[in-house]
């Protein structure tokens, strides 16, 4: 659950600015709060102090404290992503990515585009899992790191040697005015 308290800006001693350290992601931010939160309260500071303190509301404090009585520090522990894990292990995302390296022509494709169809047919013909055209977006572009390429629009017959000759010298002749 979200609470709107919790993210008020809080930087614990390790990420001061000048700092060799990288910065913290909010969830890690978030965590250091509540770590500090328990040192202080064996400390026996108030949950006003904690709150001012580490940046946030007194409430949070208030539930910190609730849980850090009835389930200990682990209680307030970072738990790692909850949901349905992923349908392709990372060996098979290795897979996937071996085979769309080699192209869309080497997969039986007319022209070497990818699309999330194409990308889906290849998905199951090398790991033997179907999925959504959601989730072909979701592999390609948070597990493989690709982005969305699109292909200029170009003729085929387009000659650049006479489209410099036509600008070069027909524009001229033809251009009202400086």
């Amino acid at each position: 659950m979200w609470w709107p308290c919790e993210w008020e800006a809080y930087q614990p001693s390790s990420s001061v600015a000048g700092s060799s350290l990288p910065p913290l992601s909010r969830p890690q931010l978030a965590e250091a709060r509540r770590v500090r939160a328990v040192e202080l309260f064996q400390e026996g500071v108030s949950n006003a102090e904690i709150a001012r303190a580490v940046g946030v509301c007194a409430e949070s404090v208030r539930r910190w404290r609730r849980v850090w009585e009835q389930d200990g520090a682990s209680g307030l522990r970072r738990r790692s992503a909850t949901g349905r894990p992923p349908k392709l292990d990372q060996t098979q995302v290795e897979m996937v990515r071996a085979a769309l390296e080699q192209g869309a022509q080497a997969h039986g494709f007319e022209a070497d585009l990818w699309t999330l169809e194409r990308v889906g047919a290849v998905v199951t013909r090398t790991t033997g899992v179907v999925l959504s055209r959601a989730s072909v977006w979701r592999l390609l572009t948070g597990r493989l790191g690709w982005s969305l390429q699109r292909p200029e629009r170009r003729a085929v017959e387009r000659d650049e040697s006479e489209i410099a000759r036509w600008i070069a010298h027909e524009w001229p002749r033809i251009k009202k005015g400086p």
